[in-house]
């Protein structure tokens, strides 16, 4: 149960600053697998609260298309 709260957590966060730089979540992450950028959802959300600038550059590398 716990591992599955972490993720549930993770993929909120994620999604929320997602969409606050104007992507979905499920395009979020559809655009990192595209464009082959392997970065799990732990990291994802630690970059959500401690590196905002580097999360932004990702989300943009992911809507390259």
């Amino acid at each position: 149960n716990k591992k599955r709260d972490f993720r549930r957590l993770w993929i909120t966060r994620i999604s929320e600053a997602a969409k606050q730089e104007g992507v979905s979540y499920s395009k979020f992450v559809a655009g990192l697998s595209k464009n082959n950028i392997k970065i799990d959802r732990k990291i994802l959300s630690d970059l959500v609260l401690n590196d905002r600038e580097t999360f932004k550059k990702l989300v943009g590398a992911a809507k390259v298309e």
